[in-house]
């Protein structure tokens, strides 16, 4: 047994809003809706949930999204399309690289990515992207935690892949995690699993118990090894 990529969850002040943007840009319908939360389709059996919080976004998020093209036009309209819709370009020290770095209308930032053919048959998001001080160590918890392969290791930046939805992939930083991510991962067992022995296994591989000031709730809330909070869910 294993646990797989289940659903991206964003912080938002708006969730609404912030998820009809998001459906708008990648062309996803609206899944799910309530008044803290509202589901996105990602890709097959996966969502990217947005849920209510109080604070605002403060600093550059560790995780963020990388988006597919398929030419030069397409990207240059996926980009209009995105600042239309309320997007806004942003210097994250990027330089001069042939992808654009946007934030959305709550500042998350993502990236339009220039074609490349590798991420052909991701959809519309090519990748999760996750800042790393040790990137292949990362990829080797990821890749326990949700059950997908590595693809590319080096230095600087490791890749879990997996058919018909975004990569998971890890790019080296030098900056440590600082304060609770505005966006995080969670992985669910399969409907004949079991939580605790998940959990247990994934502690075995690296993982600690955090308080995000959850409360009472069915899932569990861990950290990896470099601090990133993801939930382990009930199975289905």
């Amino acid at each position: 047994m294993a646990t797989r990529l289940y659903e991206v969850v964003v912080d938002a002040n708006d969730p609404a809003a912030l998820a009809r943007f998001w459906s708008v840009l990648l062309g996803r319908p609206v899944v799910g809706e309530s008044d803290d939360e509202v589901d996105v389709e990602l890709a097959a059996g996966q969502e990217l949930t947005f849920v209510r919080v109080a604070d605002r976004k403060d600093g550059k998020n560790r995780l963020h999204l990388d988006l597919t093209s398929t030419s030069a036009e397409d990207q240059a309209a996926i980009v209009a399309r995105a600042e239309e819709l309320g997007a806004r370009r942003v210097d994250v020290g990027q330089r001069d690289v042939p992808w654009v770095v946007l934030a959305d209308p709550e500042g998350n930032e993502f990236c339009v990515l220039e074609r490349r053919d590798e991420y052909a048959r991701n959809g519309p998001v090519a990748a999760i992207v996750v800042d790393s001080l040790d990137p292949r160590a990362q990829a080797a918890f990821w890749a326990a935690a949700t059950g997908l392969p590595v693809t590319r290791e080096h230095a600087d930046y490791a890749s879990l892949w997996q058919e018909a939805g975004p990569a998971v992939e890890f790019v080296r930083v030098a900056e440590a995690k600082r304060g609770k991510n505005r966006l995080h991962l969670d992985v669910v067992p399969p409907a004949d699993g079991d939580l605790p022995t998940e959990v247990a296994r994934l502690e075995a591989c690296g993982a600690v118990r955090a308080d995000v000031g959850q409360g009472d709730v069915p899932w569990v809330v861990l950290a990896d090894p470099e601090g990133n909070e993801f939930c382990v869910l009930t199975p289905r």
